[in-house]
């Protein structure tokens, strides 16, 4: 099985068969469009993207890819400039499956586990670093992980010096406003320990499984759910607090960072913030088609 779906992402990464709707993709995006058309389509853009993400290619090298196994079918080769224009410009979603509406499931109730990692923005080695002085420092991305599924349903990506907790807000919005989905539970370590994440969370009818700090009180200006926690964690055995909740699901956000970083490196090779963003949600959604294959 798990051999099944490594042999499987081969074939989705060198599968061409958006050719096939090569020109009703084009139909569609030119429609309307003033000034220059679009000479390829958005489908083939991604799936050029999509490989130079798993296999660490330049885009020059990508375009080496394309002009050998495709020149012969395709009516052009786009060049390594275009193609770094286009997926920088590309709408990624995480969950492509989300596009269609009718398919989202609103009785699914979701248990996620919240968690960040750090992603370096240079391939230099720490030597480099030392000797030269280089301080290029870091990004951070936030993901909320389906603990069922492992697939990311929300990411964010911020700079370094952006605490953990501040971002549980726009995490938390994108699964449940934007993906209208219902989460029961939401997993977290304690940098998330906060009144106002636990109003968030109460808000929004999330069950909050966060540990709190150690030097933590109960206090009347604490959230109701936080003086619950701190008693349960304080006064019973935090052990039984863990378990009573699952707290060790919380390691698959981890599981999810590990492979990321083993598929597709600990770094970002784009030289703006915005495309390095771009660039990180490429990966993340190639993350979660793996993923998909993987289930089925």
């Amino acid at each position: 099985m798990y051999n099944e779906s490594l042999v499987k992402r081969g074939e989705v990464l060198l599968d061409f068969d958006v050719i096939d709707n090569w020109y009703s993709e084009l139909e569609k995006m030119n429609k309307g469009k003033e000034g220059r058309k679009f000479v390829y389509p958005d489908s083939f853009i991604k799936l050029l993207g999509y490989m130079r993400a798993y296999f660490h290619l330049p885009y020059r090298q990508t375009e080496g890819v394309v002009r050998k196994h495709t020149s012969n079918t395709l009516p052009s080769v786009p060049d390594y400039s275009n193609i770094s224009r286009r997926i920088n410009r590309l709408n990624i979603k995480i969950n492509d499956d989300d596009d269609d509406k009718s398919s989202l499931q609103y009785d699914d109730y979701f248990v996620i586990a919240i968690d960040s990692t750090g992603i370096k923005i240079s391939n230099r080695g720490e030597w480099i670093r030392h000797k030269w002085n280089v301080k290029r420092g870091y990004l951070k991305i936030h993901v909320a992980v389906d603990i069922k599924k492992k697939r990311i349903l929300s990411l964010q990506v911020t700079s370094e010096q952006v605490h953990d907790g501040t971002v549980l807000p726009q995490l938390i919005d994108d699964i449940t406003i934007k993906q209208n989905k219902v989460i029961d539970t939401a997993i977290m370590d304690g940098s998330y320990d906060s009144n106002k994440n636990f109003q968030l969370l109460s808000f929004r009818g999330i069950n909050p499984a966060i540990k709190v700090r150690k030097n933590s009180r109960c206090k009347n200006t604490n959230h109701y759910l936080r003086n619950k926690t701190v008693k349960m964690q304080k006064k019973n055995n935090l052990q039984q607090w863990k378990d009573s909740v699952s707290y060790g699901q919380r390691w698959i956000a981890e599981t999810v960072f590990s492979c990321i970083k083993r598929m597709f490196g600990e770094y970002v090779t784009a030289i703006r913030f915005e495309n390095m963003v771009k660039e990180l949600i490429l990966k993340a959604s190639l993350y979660n088609w793996f993923q998909s294959i993987a289930i089925r």
